[in-house]
């Protein structure tokens, strides 16, 4: 057993100590403490090792709201103070920004923190062991039962605080809304009549797709002012409140007078279109779910954005597009855009791009790509969309150096 003294906390969310010349990544400790450790696993120059006791506690520690936060992988920091969960994001985007994106003293301002920090999602998939929900124990396939899970929207706490027996049950979805009153289930497995006598909608995954089994499925949510529509089983952002953030920030970067066309890829259901794209004269949008795609079709033309959106993949369909775009906005998974994503995203050259990230380290490489490319990182904004978890969305942005003689690149 080893006395570790952490200094920091390491992007992936655990707390690093350095003793004997080696890194020592130690979850569930904080910097500034003093623990004791086991080591589980050992690479040479560095090492993985579990808690075993705190000696002397940082006054950020707290006691965790939820009754599961020592097994649940689900949050991996309900026992740190909220502000300190913010200060490490913002630190975690800056380091990774110097280190992998190679910029000088990024600007990175402090987290924006949109949402309570518990009941905030609108989306939480589970599994079931022993009749009753379970999520993953943190760096594990072990599977923890939950007798309660405080992330969980009101309405789909209410849900889930309802839930009986599950046994014949794979897995479950619960999605909803706090703000249109949608709620819906969707199953994988056996469908008990202990779920159908839930009183909401109840959609039962087999191999051939959903099936409805109880009441008239519908999933809406509103962001900014605008209703959207989004498939049952398609992705939204799971915090809505950080939603309208993000919507906010991308909006202060784009800067949009009504003169520009703008570029929406990987645009989902048409979350950034359907609302910054209302101050656009044109929104051109690229998906590679054609399901999405259609949703975003209807949600764009509901918000009276004149648009084309095409299916695809950014990298190589956007020459299918074969318009100009002006500015953009791209929210890509978690791997990045990419060096290819970046060319392609830029090839009109566009003025501004607005860059939604949900991985800091992805998002440095591609900001020292963009760099490479003729643009400049401006600034980045955190937001803390998944409070009690290391997790974080960042909306950067990223403006073209002119050339001499530049017309705005058309």
């Amino acid at each position: 057993m080893l006395e570790l003294h952490p200094h920091d906390i390491a992007h992936g969310g655990e707390a690093v100590a350095r003793k004997d010349g080696k890194a020592h990544f130690v979850a569930g400790a904080l910097p500034g403490e003093v623990v004791t450790a086991t080591i589980t696993e050992d690479r040479g120059s560095w090492a993985r090792a579990a808690l075993v006791s705190v000696v002397e506690a940082s006054d950020e520690r707290r006691q965790p709201p939820c009754p599961h936060a020592a097994t649940c992988g689900g949050c991996q920091w309900q026992f740190a103070d909220e502000a300190a969960q913010r200060r490490w994001k913002r630190d975690t985007v800056a380091s990774q920004l110097a280190h992998i994106g190679r910029i000088d003293n990024p600007i990175v301002h402090d987290t924006v923190a949109p949402s309570a920090s518990l009941g905030y999602r609108n989306r939480m998939d589970f599994h079931v062991v022993d009749g009753r929900p379970a999520l993953y124990r943190s760096r594990s396939h072990d599977l923890v039962p939950l007798d309660v899970c405080l992330l969980l929207v009101e309405p789909l706490r209410t849900v889930f605080d309802s839930l009986g027996d599950l046994t014949g049950v794979e897995r479950f979805v619960l999605r909803g809304s706090d703000r249109t009153g949608d709620i819906l289930m969707i199953v994988e497995g056996e469908v008990p009549a202990s779920i159908l006598d839930l009183g909401i909608p109840i959609l039962h995954r087999q191999p051939g797709g959903l099936t409805a089994v109880a009441g008239e499925p519908a999933l809406r949510d509103e962001v900014a002012g605008v209703r959207f529509e989004i498939p049952f089983d398609g992705f939204f952002q799971n915090n809505t409140d950080g939603a309208e953030a993000l919507v906010a920030l991308v909006a202060d970067v784009l800067d949009l007078d009504g003169t520009e066309t703008m570029l929406d890829a990987y645009g989902g259901v048409g979350l950034f279109g359907a609302t910054v794209g209302r101050r656009a004269v044109r929104v051109l949008g690229i998906e590679s779910s054609a399901p999405a795609a259609a949703f975003a079709r209807r949600n764009l033309a509901g918000a009276g954005v004149d648009h084309r959106i095409i299916t695809g993949s950014v990298t190589r369909d956007i020459e299918q597009l074969d318009e100009y775009w002006d500015v953009v906005v791209v929210d890509p998974p978690r791997k990045g855009l990419t060096e290819r994503g970046v060319e392609a995203v830029t090839s009109t050259m566009p003025t501004r791009v607005a860059y939604v990230s949900c991985d800091p380290a992805s998002f440095a490489r591609d900001a020292r790509t963009f760099e490479e490319l003729g643009y400049r990182f401006v600034e980045a904004t955190p937001v803390d969309m998944f409070p009690q978890t290391y997790h974080v969305e960042i909306v950067g942005r990223f403006d073209r150096i002119p050339f001499e003689d530049d017309d705005g690149g058309r």
